[in-house]
């Protein structure tokens, strides 16, 4: 059986944030993930501590203010920019002791963006030698211009850089967006995976019957020997507990 933990940006978002981490912790979970934590880091202190709940993820760079952006990494012509909200991500993850951070591409295209995301994550790599760092396809409904779009580009930029610590974070959700077979993808690419996260196409619902074939999945989680964690990223229909008859099944 997989290790399930739970996104607190998504998942019992009808309670105010510092309540989310012992709803989690009732709900069943033992690991939660934030995607932005760096204005809330004392409050998501306070309740990895006062629920005993393991800190698996956060997101990295934070979104870029000025272009509405969700990272820069990829941005020829930005890597000081990026390598100066890297250094405050590092003093942040000091305290928050993430076990990984997801490092986003902003968006780009073409040869010049695909040698700058390596640069910069070789860069990162070396600049922190005790984190583990991912990247994560996202699909270009949602985000039509982002650079790293897909499962074979995402291939390439971590053969090209080539480190044990930078690895694949796989989304069930993104995944059948940009290729249509979730599962396909990951048989392909299971090997360079250091998490996974689920949702459900086309909303990015909870896990149900439909084009992800999720019992399925996670036997293949288990077959496989992937020993990491599996985040419930989604967004639920419902209020959060009424929508975790998955992880229960």
């Amino acid at each position: 059986m997989p290790k399930f933990a739970a996104n607190l940006s998504l998942l019992f978002a009808e309670r105010p944030y510092e309540e989310r981490f012992a709803a989690a912790a009732q709900a069943g979970f033992s690991a939660v993930e934030v995607l932005f934590p760096y204005a809330e880091a004392d409050a998501t202190i306070a309740g990895l501590q006062a629920n005993e709940l393991e800190l698996i993820l956060i997101n990295a760079p934070l979104p870029d203010a000025e272009t509405g952006q969700l990272g820069m990494a990829a941005t020829p012509g930005a890597e000081a920019r990026f390598r100066g909200q890297m250094e405050d991500l590092l003093k942040t993850a000091q305290r928050l002791q993430p076990d990984l951070v997801h490092v986003m591409s902003g968006n780009g295209a073409g040869p010049e963006a695909l040698e700058t995301f390596v640069a910069n994550l070789r860069w990162l790599a070396d600049a922190a030698p005790w984190m583990r760092f991912t990247v994560e396809p996202l699909n270009p409904r949602d985000r039509p211009d982002y650079f790293m779009n897909s499962y074979d580009l995402a291939a390439e930029v971590l053969d090209r850089v080539a480190h044990d610590r930078v690895g694949l974070q796989y989304d069930t959700y993104h995944s059948a967006l940009i290729e249509g077979d979730a599962l396909d993808v990951w048989r392909r690419h299971r090997h360079r995976a250091f998490h996974v996260q689920i949702g459900n196409p086309p909303d990015r619902s909870e896990p149900a019957p439909g084009e992800v074939d999720f019992a399925g999945f996670f036997g293949e989680l288990d077959d496989s020997g992937y020993d990491g964690w599996v985040s419930a990223e989604y967004v639920p229909s419902r209020r959060t507990e009424d929508t975790l008859g998955w992880m229960k099944a």
